[in-house]
């Protein structure tokens, strides 16, 4: 029980830490460059490649079976692909103007929270299966956090936001990665099953969101090699992680 306390603890930590984190960078950066976020975009877009692929969905096909993983990929691209067009649905009635950036750092915000939660299932079944898995899948997407704080954060202070409460929701949307977290390691220490399709899932949403919104957000923001960098540095330090 202590176990599974520490891994909430730790999933709590890793969601409030990376947004809150973003949401900072975006108070003192009132208006961070496209090349700064570019890069962020493409380094944490690189780490979460390698740890996908050279970690989670290896550790996943060991513990299930191709077919368990398989299907485990396919229903968190789904899910997340679920959440984004609803997310998308609802910007399409956002009218112009400087309200629209506050209504707009509030829908990012709900993506971000949707996203968190299978991603704090990967965090507690990972530390379930093992130690070393747990950590490199909590740094990996406490990175990947800081972008999406800043891309909640900037659009919020550009509405007119006070500095304090877009702190405050950037650091609110990371909470769900601890309850996520809970259930992982909760689960995960009673079906061995279980773990195996967590992380396969987790790796399907991570996977998605890479290659759907990292990958492509990073090379629209500046027309150059600041993105490629920025993704090669981040394989390049995710092959560390993961070794």
């Amino acid at each position: 029980m202590d176990n599974i306390v520490s891994i909430t603890l730790i999933g709590f930590s890793v969601g409030v830490l990376g947004t809150g984190i973003g949401g900072l960078l975006a108070l003192f950066l009132d208006e961070p460059g496209n090349r700064f976020l570019s890069f962020i975009l493409g380094f944490s877009a690189g780490i979460m490649l390698t740890i996908v692929c050279f970690d989670l969905l290896p550790e996943a096909f060991d513990r299930g079976n191709f077919v368990l993983g398989i299907a485990g990929i396919v229903a968190g691209v789904l899910v997340i692909i679920i959440a984004d067009d609803k997310i998308h649905m609802h910007e399409t009635n956002i009218p112009l103007g400087t309200a629209s950036f506050t209504k707009m750092g509030i829908l990012i915000g709900i993506g971000v929270a949707l996203h968190n939660f299978p991603e704090g299932l990967a965090i507690g079944s990972g530390f379930i299966a093992t130690k070393e898995l747990g950590i490199g899948i909590s740094l990996v997407i406490a990175i990947h956090n800081i972008p999406e704080g800043i891309s909640m954060a900037a659009p919020m202070r550009v509405g007119g936001m006070s500095k304090f409460k877009a702190l405050f929701y950037t650091v609110l949307v990371g909470m769900p990665m601890g309850l996520g977290a809970f259930i992982g390691a909760m689960l995960g220490e009673i079906s061995q099953t279980f773990i195996a399709f967590c992380l396969a899932f987790a790796g399907g949403t991570m996977l998605y969101i890479t290659c759907g919104e990292l990958i492509p957000g990073s090379s629209n923001l500046h027309i150059g090699r600041t993105s490629s960098i920025g993704l090669i540095l981040g394989f390049l330090v995710g092959l560390f992680i993961t070794k």
